[in-house]
């Protein structure tokens, strides 16, 4: 018998595998891929610092295979004047949705948000991603719209 699907912290060896999937992610919503060296970057932010800020989590199929991840880290809300957790990425590989995992990411994120005393979690999709809408509205969780801009400091 095979083990069921299941979401866990990422080791250092799915980081090779979480680095492709980003950079099918990355495919996904239209935009440009991630750093060639991506995996050893994700090493260094999760594994080579005494209080990593960022938490990666992924997604296993009932065969074993890495086939989604989540990453997360807090940031401060001005506003509110307090922290809460930014979920930077949440993706499956096609094929794999409608299964459970997604909502057992966001779950995951979710106690993770917990374990560091945040009390909520905020995120962002590409407009265009009415089913990735549907499934955030579906847990609950509510939109707000907002343009994204990015400014290089280089």
């Amino acid at each position: 018998m095979s083990p069921a699907p299941r979401v866990r912290p990422a080791r250092r060896e799915d980081l090779p595998r979480v680095a492709a999937l980003a950079a099918e992610h990355a495919a996904f919503e239209k935009a440009p891929p991630p750093a060639p060296d991506l995996a050893e970057r994700l090493a260094a932010l999760l594994f080579d610092t005494p209080e990593p800020r960022l938490a990666c989590l992924v997604a296993e199929s009932a065969g074993g295979e890495v086939v989604g991840y989540a990453t997360c880290s807090p940031e401060v809300s001005t506003w509110a004047g307090r922290e809460y957790l930014s979920m930077d990425c949440l993706f499956l590989r096609d094929g794999t949705r409608g299964q459970g995992l997604g909502a057992r990411l966001v779950d995951a994120v979710v106690a993770e948000a917990r374990r560091r005393g945040l009390d909520e979690v905020q995120w962002q999709t590409p407009v265009w991603n009415t089913d990735a809408a549907r499934f955030y509205d579906r847990l609950g969780a509510r939109g707000k719209e907002k343009l994204r801009y990015t400014l290089p400091t280089t």
